[in-house]
């Protein structure tokens, strides 16, 4: 092998280390977990066979046939390099909603691929140079190509290989991480609160924070920090400087079966509660009932003399309280009829739920007891009442006075990106409510959308995702429900946003008031070109870049 062809060899693979750096990103996006990340990789032609970088491959090897009468090296060399610096140039990234983080294990996982990406590009030149074969500038240089392309379009393997290679690493850090956090943990010895649900566990984790610290000293995971290192992250860097907090109020999510349990066996909560069982995440469980059982694992770990707390309106979750453990269950209600509840019912029941403007307004009766008290909040959607439930059940138990729950109550806020509502200085009334959407959030959300009479009431959302098998019955659904709020309706995406377009032509709505843009940016700009003082935006649902790439 001359040093021309090791120098064509090595820009392909120069721009092989840059595609494993940026693919990283979404590879760090799907949470480091290699079959999901291909399933995303490969669902795409435009991801896995990128055409510019096969047509100067192709073209490449065409002129260097064409011209063999060229005397030397030299012009094989410049075809070989220019061909491979087309083809490797980075295409325009466009819009980046979630940059990659540069952390510990990324900085292991791309030194780890770099070394696979330069390991076999190695090993292929070795072999190829030791085949027996005609000594051709032309095919030498063909036969280095073709390896440097092969590497190229192997950035996928070459990233799972690199992560495969720092498992045993990766394992050994994620123990030492755990011990320690279970050191922080018994030294501290709060009181923990864990809280699962398919949504709405952020938000209720928000809420009771605020309540609770209207007594105790509260620490709540932050964000949505809810698995298993996430958990060890916020207790290792926040809780153990701390040690005054008397609850920690941990978040507990699960993408498989068996990860809420690990979180309940570091934390070992006293007081659990269930918020909602719903298709959220329904691709990655298959079937309801295994969204249900993966839940649960946050009940059957409490002690046999913790505290459950159970959202009764959920079919699912109801079934769990039914299940008689622990001894001690607590269930909420914005549905039943708070003077026939049995005894057996939810003991806190929420009735005559107004909502306006100005936030909500409800009745908040404890069957057991009697006790009755109103409750005002400027929090906004009714899907809120049953999270300001759960939130009572606890506080209560805890030993707070019902009257004094609906006191710290008034000062709640929402929750990062979940109906965050505020006036532009152009007058034009924003909702965030772009953290996620889910079947049964959307309609509070189009509701709160639908309060705002004076202007236009725009809708702007991607839908909604990670449905699984309803994931377009569902987004038809939105499609025809938001017809009946908003007046006008932005769809980021094409392809996804398909079954809502569908929903929307079978509730009627006015073709011209409904606008495809291919991302976000797009639509913030229509919005503050075309609106006005007294219009409103709802934003449903941000989908992250692993949907637009």
């Amino acid at each position: 092998m001359s040093i021309e062809l090791y120098l064509i060899a090595f820009v392909w693979l120069a721009g092989t280390w840059v595609r494993v750096y940026r693919q990283a990103r979404f590879f760090q996006i799907e949470e480091y977990m290699n079959l999901r990340y291909l399933r995303w990789y490969f669902s795409s032609r435009e991801r896995w066979l990128p055409m510019r970088p096969a047509a100067a491959w192709a073209a490449g090897i065409v002129l260097s046939f064409v011209m063999t009468e060229a005397p030397g090296n030299f012009m094989f060399t410049l075809i070989g390099i220019i061909s491979a610096v087309i083809a490797i140039w980075p295409p325009d990234e466009g819009e980046i909603k979630k940059a990659f983080k540069a952390t510990a294990r990324a900085k292991r996982l791309l030194a780890a691929a770099f070394a696979v990406a330069t390991f076999s590009i190695a090993l292929c030149l070795f072999l190829f140079g030791h085949l027996p074969i005609p000594d051709m500038g032309e095919i030498r240089f063909g036969g280095t190509a073709t390896i440097g392309l092969i590497l190229f379009l192997s950035t996928p393997f070459i990233l799972v290989g690199g992560n495969l290679l720092m498992q045993p690493v990766e394992a050994f850090f994620r123990q030492r991480f755990i011990q320690r956090a279970k050191g922080v943990l018994s030294e501290i010895n709060p009181v923990v609160i864990g809280i699962t649900g398919s949504y709405g566990k952020t938000s209720t984790k928000h809420y009771l924070a605020h309540v609770l610290n209207g007594r105790y000293k509260v620490y709540p995971t932050p964000k949505s920090y809810n698995t298993l290192m996430g958990v060890c992250i916020a207790i290792n860097n926040d809780l153990a400087n701390d040690r005054s907090v008397e609850y920690f109020i941990c978040e507990m999510g699960a993408y498989i079966p068996g990860e809420i349990e690990r979180i309940a066996d570091l934390t070992k909560p006293t007081i659990s509660i269930v918020v909602e069982v719903g298709p959220q995440h329904l691709e990655r469980f298959g079937t309801l009932e295994n969204v249900a059982r993966a839940k649960y694992e946050i009940i059957k770990t409490l002690p046999p003399d913790g505290v459950g707390i159970f959202n009764w309106d959920n079919t699912y979750v109801r079934e769990m309280y039914e299940r008689a453990y622990p001894k001690t269950r607590i269930a909420v209600s914005r549905m039943v009829d708070s003077t026939t509840v049995e005894a057996s019912g939810p003991r806190f029941v929420a009735s005559e739920v107004q909502e306006t403007l100005a936030g909500l307004r409800f009745k908040v009766t404890d069957t057991q007891s009697g006790e009755q008290e109103f409750f005002e909040t400027p929090l906004l959607g009714e899907h809120n009442v049953t999270n300001i439930l759960l939130v009572t059940a606890a506080a209560v138990h805890e030993g707070m006075k019902l009257r004094e729950v609906a006191y710290r109550v008034r000062g709640l806020t929402p929750a990062e990106s979940r109906l965050v509502r505020e006036t532009t200085p152009q007058g034009i009334t924003i909702i965030n409510d772009a953290y996620s959407a889910n079947p049964a959030g959307v309609i509070s959300s189009l509701k709160v959308l639908s309060l705002h009479q004076r202007g236009r009431r725009l809708l702007i959302t991607p839908g909604m995702v990670e449905l699984g098998a309803l994931q377009e019955t569902e987004n038809q659904k939105l499609g025809e429900i938001a017809a009946q709020y908003a007046t006008d309706i932005i769809l980021v995406g094409s392809k996804q946003t398909e079954p809502i377009r569908r929903g929307l032509e079978k509730a009627g709505f006015v073709a011209e008031r409904v606008m495809v843009v291919d991302s976000l940016g797009e639509a913030i700009s229509w919005y503050q070109s075309n609106l006005k003082s007294g219009d409103t935006v709802l934003f449903l649902n941000d989908l992250p870049d692993t949907y637009h790439r």
